[in-house]
């Protein structure tokens, strides 16, 4: 569907070679018209070289026109030499679409350490130019794509009071997935006219909802980034509060949907876990519960075997860090409860939990007692595949 992105944006693809010979793996994505640019990156102090620069461009609030992915290579801790590529790699894209170098954001994923193959990168610009509006949302997701088992992205149209705006978010990661924003590289694009201001603050709020509430491996990559461009094409300025608010509503579930797609692809993954804490003395600590269930290796191994071992979720709840009082906490899984006032209930349904078990949407509910925190989390389980796919990543 080459009408699924937003007015006044062109995509592109081309086989670079980076990885394989035989895959679209550079891809471009250019606007008619300046951004308003909003971005969230890794907290990893180990930043790749087009996290840096992304974060130059956002902090000194300059307007973009396109964005260039690739992947195969990460560019990230490969020094002078990586960050003078991902330069490099700017000017072409300046050159061949006739663009302000400063104005094109980079995104990179692949092999840490490795640098970024500019021989390949300067052939495939042909390449990139000829085919410029021949590709759609899908078509640009899978030029950035690693171990994806799919492409994930989505679009949504929504109706303001000056009139229809559209939403198209698409995104890549299957492994390495913990996001920290303030392997996960995400674009958001939308034609609806926004100020800095409102578009870099409901996106951080809608990130934080979102992208840093999963988990498939408990790792926080080099290169998470999210970037997200509106270029007013749609000729309808989002200012009023009732529009901020629909177009931030929109966002966040546009957001939670592709999210929940990186959970459901996680390398070797079988099922999401949608963990919920509440009854917390406060948020963080709700937020500390949920984290710890959903990265304890015992816990996903446990759900990928349709084991309703609820011990190993209560000695995760119990060692991560947040105050509660044991005795208060319960606990209850795919609508059973199991764990209730320090002791074990319902051990009579362990058959009727075991066929629940099986499905791959599985519901973790944890209450600490009687306080105000709560938090949401969704997290992959772990099976043979991850550690198939990732012992031999580099081959």
């Amino acid at each position: 569907m080459l009408d699924d992105l937003p007015k006044g944006f062109r995509a592109s693809s081309a086989k670079a070679g980076f990885k394989a010979p035989d895959r679209y793996d550079l891809g471009v994505l250019v606007s008619d018209a300046d951004c308003v640019f909003a971005g969230m990156f890794t907290q990893n102090r180990f930043c790749a070289a087009p996290v840096t620069v992304c974060r130059e461009i956002l902090a000194q609030g300059r307007p973009v026109r396109a964005i260039i992915a690739n992947s195969g290579q990460a560019n990230a801790c490969t020094g002078d030499e990586g960050m003078g590529n991902v330069r490099h790699c700017q000017k072409l894209i300046s050159q061949y679409f006739d663009l302000p170098e400063d104005a094109v954001i980079p995104l990179s994923t692949g092999v840490i350490g490795a640098q970024l193959k500019m021989d390949r990168f300067t052939a495939a610009m042909p390449e990139l130019v000829k085919n410029l509006g021949s590709r759609d949302a899908e078509g640009f997701t899978r030029a950035f794509m690693t171990t994806d088992a799919f492409p994930k992205f989505a679009s949504q149209d929504l109706v303001l009071s000056g009139g229809n705006v559209r939403l198209t978010v698409m995104a890549k990661g299957a492994g390495m997935i913990c996001p920290n924003m303030a392997t996960m590289l995400c674009v958001c694009l939308t034609d609806a006219a926004i100020s800095h201001a409102n578009w870099q603050g409901m996106f951080g709020r809608a990130v934080e909802q979102t992208f840093n509430r999963v988990s498939v491996d408990g790792d926080t990559s080099t290169n998470d980034s999210i970037v997200g461009l509106a270029n007013g094409r749609a000729g309808v300025q989002v200012e009023n509060a009732q529009d901020l608010s629909l177009f931030e509503e929109a966002l966040t579930g546009i957001l939670a949907r592709v999210a929940h797609m990186l959970v459901k692809d996680g390398e070797g993954a079988s099922k999401v876990m949608h963990i919920t804490v509440h009854g917390a003395v406060d948020n963080r600590a709700a937020e500390q519960v949920a984290r710890a269930v959903g990265r304890s290796q015992l816990v996903k191994t446990a759900m990928y075997g349709c084991d309703g071992n609820w011990g190993r979720i209560i000695t995760a709840v119990g060692y991560s860090g947040a105050d509660f009082e044991p005795e208060k906490v319960s606990l209850s899984l795919c609508g059973i409860q199991r764990f209730c006032q320090g002791q074990p209930v319902n051990d009579d349904q362990e058959e009727e939990l075991a066929k629940r078990l099986k499905d791959t949407d599985i519901a973790v509910d944890i209450c600490l007692g009687d306080g105000p925190g709560s938090y949401r989390h969704e997290a992959s389980d772990l099976g043979h595949e991850y550690v198939s796919l990732n012992a031999d990543y580099r081959s």
